[in-house]
């Protein structure tokens, strides 16, 4: 063992020691907060992140938890409102004691929480689902990390997609925050064809006929949604009812079976784009299995893995700084997530604490694919194309940028 290893061993061992004569109870639990909306526009999102999370939990508790303690996961509904955001990750950091945040999932919500509680009380963040492109150069003190790529990457990749599908002619309609923005201008700067229309829109409205007419006025061929299932969901009705648009191109966010069992037919054959992990590497298929054999069937939605990969990253972190101090974490999240280090894959968590008490490095890969994060706390990336046949969600490509 070389020397840093051996200090940082010895010091992993001082901390444990210190732990036990601080008078705290041995069994505390490391409490780790998850921002997730389970209402609101995003709920769909939400409930399934909150499994993957959950299984990730139940997997480290059960190979001997973190610091010899175990993770406990509490949630707090933000319900894709960025007021409400902060406010329940303000309650998980000082009433819940929550050493570290999972969230938001809405760039929109994720972004104030990082400036106005993560940066400001010095807690680690980690995104599983939030693309903006404002928030690799967000001033964050370096506590805001994402587990998924950037959408400038994936403004590109659409652009081209629907020019390859000989669409050149579209209208865009947005959600009016960072997201949307974000994506609709990416989209654009991308895209070789047309784009007729760009609309943004106030979410929860009773109508968003107007918005739609506005789009529709270019006579575009398609329309490309960059929008939520909880507004999504009557825009596609009323664009239907009133004849404004009969194809439609998604992007990540629409990526729900909820959205095809509302909407039916009229939804064949519309596609879009989304972050993904290799469905063919084995870190993705071990969290497939995993998953399906405690909760059943995969759904279709994205950032399950992601979320996943999230709370296995922030376990490796607490476990590597050998302290639940938020700089430390946040410092030892760098380490634990990119060369060198030896490979560690879903579920390995008692392989991980191995090598870690050892004195040595892991390097996990993640369910969403390598989880290697840059001076920004991004991270590289895949997309897939998925397609709406015979009434179902299914993946027609992965794009390999």
């Amino acid at each position: 063992m070389g020397t840093r290893r051996r200090w940082r061993a010895i010091a992993m061992v001082l901390a444990a020691w210190a732990g036990l004569g601080s008078g705290a109870p041995a069994a505390e639990t490391i409490r780790i907060g998850g921002a997730i909306p389970t209402t609101g526009p995003l709920q769909v999102y939400g409930e399934a992140i909150v499994r993957a999370l959950q299984l990730a939990v139940e997997e480290i508790n059960s190979q001997g938890g973190v610091l010899g303690r175990e993770l406990e996961l509490v949630v707090a509904d933000t319900a894709t409102n960025p007021q409400v955001g902060v406010e329940a990750a303000k309650r998980l950091v000082a009433v819940d004691g929550a050493v570290a945040l999972i969230g938001a999932l809405s760039s929109g919500v994720t972004i104030p929480i990082a400036t106005t509680v993560a940066a400001v009380e010095g807690v680690p963040q980690i995104s599983p689902a939030s693309t903006s492109p404002v928030i690799t150069t967000l001033e964050d003190r370096g506590f805001l990390f994402r587990t998924t790529p950037s959408d400038a990457l994936q403004g590109r990749i659409l652009g081209r997609l629907v020019a390859e599908r000989g669409l050149g002619r579209v209208a865009v309609i947005y959600v009016n925050n960072d997201y949307g923005k974000g994506l609709a201008e990416a989209f654009a700067a991308a895209y070789p064809g047309e784009v007729t229309a760009s609309v943004a829109y106030e979410e929860k409205q009773a109508s968003y006929r107007a918005e739609l007419q506005r789009a529709a006025a270019g006579d575009p061929e398609a329309l490309v949604m960059i929008a939520y299932p909880g507004d999504g969901i009557p825009m596609l009705r009323q664009a239907l009812e009133e004849g404004f648009f009969t194809r439609f191109v998604f992007t990540d966010g629409m990526k729900a079976q909820e959205v095809v069992d509302a909407i039916g037919a009229p939804l064949e054959g519309a596609f879009g784009t989304a972050p993904t992990g290799d469905p063919e590497a084995e870190a993705a298929q071990r969290f497939r299995r995993a998953y399906e054999a405690r909760f059943g069937e995969l759904p279709p939605q994205p950032f399950m893995d992601s979320a996943y990969d999230a709370l296995y990253l922030l376990a490796l972190a607490i476990e590597r700084a050998g302290s639940t101090d938020g700089t430390a974490i946040r410092d030892a999240l760098h380490r634990v997530a990119g060369p060198p280090g030896e490979r560690i894959l879903p579920g390995a968590w008692t392989k991980a604490r191995e090598i870690l008490a050892g004195g040595g490095e892991v390097d996990y890969e993640g369910a969403a694919g390598p989880q290697d994060f840059d001076a920004h706390g991004d991270v590289p990336g895949l997309y897939e194309q998925w397609e709406i046949r015979d009434g179902a969600i299914v993946t027609v490509g992965v794009i390999r940028p």
